[in-house]
């Protein structure tokens, strides 16, 4: 049945709806199904994610009425429409009185995925009221807690190195810790990758004790701190603790260099909270493994990955992946740097809202997927700075030389771009960035043709 008379009112204005910080406004792309109208759609969808049902029943009254969620505004020609979500619909805690994201997601992206009138619908951006923001955790610390262990300044620290354990599978405790310890030796931060956790060749009981060695060994011989991202990732509430506070005892004095990697997006909201609530002292380092599935810029459906990272910064993810904007190998293009700006910002616009963040603490940008350092000077002018962490694997353990030559060469091609040099004049003076030359010649000749020439190399 349409249901517009009750659940769509175009009169209302979005700016009346902000001033009136009492709605949480949601942008989506929608295609009705054939044979449907857009704004009979809409409605259904603004019905379904809150107190409509298909059929009018004897229980509805005034006061649930007072809480319908209402389309207030449709782009037919473009597929777009906007729907005003009442906040007291969303599920408070009991304990504190805090919203839960699962509620939100629950009604916002919920049953209206599934409903036969729609072909195809998409979040793709929200906004929060400023005033509601404190009833949402946010993150308990920031990149400036890294900045700190690593003896930067505490307002501009800049570019971290980090590189992820190659062969993500496969490697014993051995192995794995050495591999540490050869990156370690030129860079600051290393990760667990997204499956790496307590495999029976490499069970954490063993392997984190031969990490903590490693590092220490790298911290005494190159007299700098050194930063570690374990894995925690759980199905149980219990387990995830079990994990942590395993490995927080046993790095000991170290314990503040260690952030906790949660893989958020197949884990579900609930992990991330459980890690932000349980550890609020440890980086909360968000993996979004499995995103892809709905936020793919080929996808139609679910959110998209600026939704994902604007709702990791409400939940408390001290930093997220966000892809490489064009520059590695995930999907994504340069103008993706919205992500990274939302969340990292106290005020961006993003493709529908303006949203201002009341001094809730950042998430750090994340880069990971096939960078080295040729990619990265461009990466940085694209994004405008670089106070990021970037994780490359083969961009480290693919250098010619060494993990740690690969390391040096990450934050040398920062230090380049920093400095306002030319790629191939700094690449002379600085062995570890030239060598990146030759350890990835197809990025060489794609990103700087005649290199070759130039830097005197002839094979």
């Amino acid at each position: 049945m349409d249901q517009s008379n009750r659940y769509a009112d175009l009169s209302l204005k979005e700016e009346d709806l902000v001033a009136g910080q009492n709605h949480i406004l949601v942008a989506y792309t929608m295609e009705p199904a054939a044979g449907y109208g857009y704004l009979e759609v809409a409605a259904h969808i603004a019905a379904e994610s809150s107190t409509g049902t298909n059929v009018e029943v004897c229980t509805t009254d005034d006061f649930t009425k007072g809480v319908d969620a209402l389309v207030y505004d449709i782009d037919e020609a473009n597929g777009i429409m906007k729907v005003a979500y009442p906040f007291d619909l969303f599920d408070r805690n009991g304990i504190d009185g805090k919203t839960m994201l699962v509620s939100f997601l629950t009604l916002a992206i919920g049953n209206n995925q599934g409903m036969g009138d729609v072909k195809n619908l998409q979040m793709f951006d929200f906004w929060v009221p400023e005033t509601k923001l404190h009833l949402f955790d946010g993150p308990a610390v920031d990149i400036t807690n890294m900045w700190k262990m690593l003896g930067r300044d505490k307002d501009n620290g800049g570019y971290i190195a980090g590189t992820i354990i190659k062969p993500k599978l496969g490697l014993r405790p051995e192995p794995f810790a050495d591999a540490a310890y050869q990156f370690w030796l030129g860079g600051d931060f290393i990760k667990n990758d997204e499956p790496q956790g307590n495999q029976v060749f490499c069970p954490m009981k063993e392997v984190i004790p031969k990490v903590v060695d490693a590092m220490r060994r790298a911290q005494d011989e190159t007299g700098e701190a050194k930063l570690f991202s374990a894995n925690i990732t759980a199905d149980d509430h219990h387990e995830m603790c079990y994990r942590a506070d395993y490995i927080l005892e046993t790095f000991g004095p170290d314990a503040p260099q260690v952030a906790f990697l949660v893989d958020g997006y197949v884990g579900g909201p609930g992990m991330i909270t459980t890690a932000r609530r349980n550890y609020p002292g440890q980086y909360l380092h968000y993996h979004r493994a499995g995103h892809g599935a709905i936020t793919s810029p080929s996808a139609k459906r679910g959110y998209t990955a600026f939704v994902l990272a604007k709702i990791s910064r409400l939940q408390g993810a001290s930093g997220i992946h966000v892809g490489t904007m064009g520059y590695g190998k995930m999907e994504g293009g340069a103008d993706d740097r919205n992500i990274a700006y939302m969340i990292e910002r106290d005020e961006a616009q993003g493709p529908a809202f303006f949203q201002k963040w009341n001094g809730m603490k950042p998430t750090t940008p994340i880069i990971s997927g096939g960078m080295n350092a040729l990619r990265l000077p461009g990466f940085f002018e694209n994004l405008g700075h670089g106070n990021i962490i970037n994780t490359s694997g083969g961009g480290s353990y693919g250098h010619i030389d060494s993990p740690a030559a690969g390391a040096k060469s990450l934050a040398q091609a920062y230090d380049c771009w920093k400095s306002g040099a030319d790629p191939i004049e700094y690449a002379k003076d600085h062995n570890e960035f030239a060598r990146a030359f030759e350890s990835f010649p197809g990025d060489a000749d794609k990103i700087y043709p005649g290199w070759r020439e130039k830097l005197g190399v002839h094979k």
